[in-house]
C-alpha cells in the first residue's frame, strides 16, 4: 500500500510526463495524429487534475465581433487584481497624462469569491496559427483563462462569473472613454483615436428651437428600447444633415456625440473593398455608437438617379471623359461597394446585429442621391443645416467674444435678413485677429463682410437678370428665324 507521499509523488510524475508527451506530439506529430493523441492525453490528464477550466475569447465568430464578456472580464480585472500582478502592461490615455495598468500577455493572478480561490491568465494566440492566419500582420487575438476546483464548480459558474461580468460592465459605463473610429483599408479593421471633439448643442450655430426638437428626438430614441422591440425594427434612428458647405454638418454631428455621450465611427466607403467587408465592419461596430458616412454624395458611384435604360452611354455614343466620370472609374477598381450592400448595411438584417445605434449622412447636394437611400425607414429624420440666421450668429458672438449684446446687434440683425453667410464664415470674421481686435472691431469686420456679399449677392442678380433678358430676346429671334424659314419655304414650295 502506498503511503500518500509516495501516491502524490507517483501522480505527479505521471502528469509530468503526460505534459512531456503531449507537448512531443503536437511538435512532431502530423495534425490529423496529433488531434487524436492530443484528445486522449488530455482525458488522461483530467483524471489527476481536479480543477476546470473555462476559456474567454477576444473575439466571437471567427473574429468578426469583440466580445462583451472579454471586455468586462478585463475591466474587472484591472480593477480588482491587476494590483497584485507581476508583469503588467500600460496604456496611455488622453494624450499621456495618465496611464491604464493591465495584465500583461501570459501572466497570472488570483481572485478569492465567497471562500472560493480562482486562478486568471491572459492568454495570446500564436501567430502561426491557422486561426489567426489571415490578421498575420496586426496584434494576434488574446483570451482569458479561468480556472477553479472542481468542487467550486456551481459557485463559480452560477454566482462568481455573472458577479465578474456585471461589475465589469459597470465599471466600463463609469470610467467609459468615447472614441473616434476609421476603418483601415489595408487589414479592413476600425483603428480608434480619443474622441475630443468639443462642440455641444449649446456651442453649435443653430435657430433654438431646432436643436431643441433635435435633442428631443435624440433623448426620446435612447429610451425607446423596449418600443423598437415591440414594433419589430432595429435599435437605430437615420439622420441626413444637407446644406451648403460651412454650414455646421461635421460639427452637429460631434455635438449629437457628446450630448449622447456615443463613439463616433465614421466609415470611408471609398477605403471598403466589397459588401462583405462592409458587413464585416458593421458587426463590429459597439452599441451606443454614430456610424458616419460624410459627402454620401461623394462617395463610390453608388448615390446617383438609377439610370435609366440607354443612360449608360453619351448622345454621341462615346465614353464619358470628364474628370468626375474618371474618378468614379477608378474607385469602382478600388471598390465594389454596391448601392443595394449599402442599403442592407443601413435596414438590412445584418443592421439588428447590435442596438442603440445612429447612422448619419451628410451631403452638400440633396438633389444627386438616390430616393431609395434617403426614404423614411433609412434616414428617418432630414435636417436642413442652412446659412447662419441672427439666432445662430447670437451663439458664435457668445462663444467667439463672449458677449449677449452690442449696439450692433441691430445692424447685423438686418443684415442677415437679406444675406446668405455660412456659419463657418461668420465665425472666420467674428475672431479676432490680433490682440488689438477688440469686440466692437469684430463686429465691424462681420458687418463689412455682410455688407460684401449683400453686393455681391445683388450684383449676381443684376446679371442673372440681364442674362435671362437676353435669352429671352435669343429666343424670340430664334422663333422669327424658325417661323421666316418656314415661311420661305412654303412659298416657295407653291411657286415650284
Amino acid at each position: 500500500m502506498m503511503f500518500p507521499a509516495e501516491m502524490f509523488a507517483h501522480y505527479g510524475s505521471t502528469i509530468g510526463g503526460l505534459v512531456v508527451l503531449r507537448a512531443m506530439v503536437q511538435q512532431y506529430l502530423p495534425s490529423q495524429l496529433r488531434d487524436f493523441v492530443d484528445r486522449y492525453i488530455h482525458k488522461w490528464m483530467s483524471l489527476f487534475d481536479n480543477h476546470v477550466q473555462i476559456s474567454f475569447p477576444q473575439f466571437t465568430g471567427q473574429r468578426m465581433k469583440s466580445s462583451e464578456a472579454y471586455m468586462a472580464i478585463q475591466n474587472y480585472l484591472i480593477k480588482n487584481v491587476t494590483s497584485v500582478a507581476k508583469k503588467l502592461k500600460a496604456d496611455s490615455v488622453k494624450d499621456s497624462r495618465s496611464l491604464v495598468l493591465s495584465m500583461d500577455d501570459f501572466e497570472e493572478v488570483t481572485d478569492e469569491y465567497k471562500g472560493a480561490k480562482v486562478r486568471w491568465i491572459l492568454n495570446k494566440v500564436s501567430p502561426q496559427s491557422s486561426s489567426v492566419s489571415m490578421y498575420a500582420a496586426t496584434e494576434p487575438p488574446r483570451y482569458y483563462t479561468l480556472t477553479f476546483n472542481r468542487k467550486n464548480r456551481e459557485l463559480i459558474m452560477q454566482s462568481y462569473i455573472r458577479h465578474v461580468l456585471i461589475e465589469g460592465k459597470a465599471i466600463a459605463s463609469t470610467n467609459r472613454q468615447r472614441k473616434l473610429y476609421t476603418n483601415d483599408p489595408l487589414y479592413s479593421m476600425w483603428n480608434h483615436v480619443v474622441f475630443e471633439h468639443p462642440a455641444t448643442f449649446e456651442t453649435l450655430a443653430m435657430d433654438p428651437d431646432k436643436k431643441r426638437e433635435i435633442m428631443n428626438d435624440l433623448t426620446k430614441f435612447t429610451q425607446r428600447k423596449e418600443y423598437y422591440a415591440k414594433i419589430g425594427k432595429a435599435w437605430k434612428r437615420g439622420y441626413l444633415l444637407y446644406g451648403p458647405p460651412g454650414t455646421g454638418k461635421s460639427t452637429m454631428v460631434a455635438a449629437m456625440a457628446n450630448f449622447l455621450k456615443y463613439d463616433v465611427y465614421d466609415l470611408e466607403l471609398t477605403a471598403v473593398k466589397n459588401n462583405t467587408e462592409l458587413r464585416r465592419l458593421l458587426i463590429e461596430i459597439s452599441s451606443k455608437s454614430i456610424i458616419v458616412i460624410e459627402d454620401i454624395d461623394c462617395s463610390l458611384d453608388l448615390t446617383g438617379q438609377r439610370k435609366k435604360e440607354g443612360d449608360d452611354e453619351n448622345d454621341d455614343g462615346g465614353e464619358d471623359k470628364s474628370p468626375a466620370k474618371k474618378l468614379t472609374q477608378k474607385e469602382k477598381k478600388s471598390s465594389e461597394v454596391t448601392l443595394s450592400g449599402l442599403l442592407n448595411f443601413i435596414d438590412g438584417i445584418w443592421s439588428a446585429c447590435g442596438g442603440e445605434r445612429i447612422i448619419v449622412f451628410t451631403t452638400n447636394h440633396l438633389d444627386k442621391l438616390d430616393p431609395a437611400l434617403i426614404r423614411r425607414g433609412r434616414m428617418d429624420k432630414h435636417i436642413e443645416m442652412s446659412y447662419c440666421c441672427y439666432e445662430a450668429f447670437k451663439v458664435l458672438a457668445r462663444n467667439y467674444l463672449n458677449i449677449d449684446d452690442h449696439p450692433l446687434y441691430k445692424t447685423i440683425g438686418g443684415l442677415f435678413d437679406n444675406t446668405n453667410m455660412t456659419p463657418a464664415d461668420v465665425a472666420e470674421n467674428l475672431m479676432p485677429k490680433s490682440d488689438d481686435e477688440d469686440v466692437e472691431v469684430c463686429l465691424r469686420n462681420l458687418i463689412q463682410a455682410l455688407e460684401a456679399v449683400k453686393e455681391k449677392a445683388k450684383k449676381n442678380a443684376e446679371e442673372e437678370a440681364q442674362a435671362k433678358v437676353e435669352r429671352e430676346r435669343q429666343e424670340k429671334r430664334s422663333k422669327w428665324w424658325r417661323e421666316s424659314k418656314k415661311w420661305v419655304g412654303s412659298l416657295l414650295k407653291k411657286k415650284g
